[in-house]
């Protein structure tokens, strides 16, 4: 597929759903609870997608993250900045090109690990884009741009 015209349907469906980062961490068009909550610490420990839970809640930069377990929670609790998706969990590849910082991620199925750091993106493509060269072109851009896109709340919590 030709790289420039994926970006693009990228780019124009995230900015369907885009948001300006409003908050620091990405709680969905709701507000409710970081990255739709998902256990940020079991991408890292466990290598998938799996549900948190209230009952095992800890609140960090004022948003509400949900773990699976007590143990995840307190390894959140040791190094948040560690464990955290990078951008605050807005769309890895929007932040990239430059478009407001998109709220529409999939935890499921369009994230990575990549050198340590939990990325999100819109969908599985966004995803399959990270493992490329290109790829990790369109994270230092979005290095970059988060500069300027993050929230002010934000500025003194970088990955």
């Amino acid at each position: 597929m030709n790289f420039r015209l994926l970006m693009s349907g990228l780019f124009l469906a995230g900015m369907s759903n885009a948001a300006l980062a409003a908050d620091p961490i990405n709680t969905g068009p709701f507000g409710d609870v970081a990255i739709k909550g998902y256990d940020t610490v079991a991408y890292f420990t466990e290598s998938r997608a799996v549900k948190g839970s209230s009952e095992f809640a800890y609140e960090w930069l004022g948003t509400p993250w949900h773990f699976n377990s007590s143990e995840n929670r307190d390894l959140f609790k040791t190094d948040p900045v560690k464990y955290a998706p990078q951008y605050g969990g807005y769309c890895a590849l929007g932040v990239g090109l430059g478009a407001n910082a998109s709220e529409n991620i999939d935890p499921v199925n369009s994230w990575r690990i990549i050198d340590g750091k939990l990325y999100f993106v819109s969908d599985p493509t966004g995803a399959e884009v990270l493992d490329h060269p290109e790829g990790n072109a369109m994270l230092a851009k979005a290095d970059a741009n988060w500069e300027d896109t993050k929230p002010l709340a934000a500025k003194d919590y970088s990955n």
